[in-house]
């Protein structure tokens, strides 16, 4: 099964390389989850986004794709 692909489709690698900055991770993050139609999980992300910086970059070296709280 391919990775999934975040921050607007690129490759992983880069996508560890952006979550790696933390105003760069929350930005994209937001815009991540409202470009996948996630309203709620993207008003999460814009308040709790150092919190959820540092699972995006757990779920990132260890999954290869950001941290979803709400995947509905």
């Amino acid at each position: 099964m391919a990775a999934k692909k975040d921050y607007f489709g690129l490759d992983w690698i880069v996508s560890l390389i952006l979550a790696i900055i933390p105003f760069t991770a929350w930005i994209l993050g937001v815009v991540t989850r409202f470009q996948e139609g996630k309203v709620v999980a993207g008003i999460i992300r814009i308040f709790g986004g150092w919190l959820i910086w540092i699972l995006d970059l757990v779920f990132m070296i260890t999954q290869k794709h950001i941290f979803r709280l709400l995947n509905i």
